[in-house]
């Protein structure tokens, strides 16, 4: 059982390898091309992965400025949509004068 689950484990680690280094950007592999790095990946199964996750694959931070992604996280965030919203109650209170300043007939 500890063999197949070992067996199993390897052949997930060299799939993930693969993906990752095909979806990994060209301009982020470091140390070698890109292609060399899927070539080592393929060919040495094992210690290919572990090389391209030490020496070719640049690790980004979560917090790093690079990492993070740009713009707003959440609506309260977002410039516009609070905007939007203010505008939105301005308009209402607006509305709700107009309709109390009119007579009634």
């Amino acid at each position: 059982m500890l063999r197949v689950a070992a067996v199993i484990l390897a052949v997930a680690f060299y799939i993930y390898c693969i993906i990752d280094v095909l979806r990994t950007p060209s301009t982020e592999a470091r140390s070698l091309p890109k292609f060399v790095w899927l070539l080592l990946v393929i060919l040495v199964p094992i210690l290919g992965g572990l090389l391209w996750l030490a020496l070719g694959r640049v690790w980004r931070m979560p917090g790093s400025r690079f990492g993070r992604r740009r713009g707003p996280l959440a609506p309260d965030d977002d410039p516009s949509f609070l905007k939007e919203l203010g505008d939105d109650v301005w308009s209402k209170r607006m509305e709700q004068r107009r309709r109390d300043g009119e007579p009634s007939a």
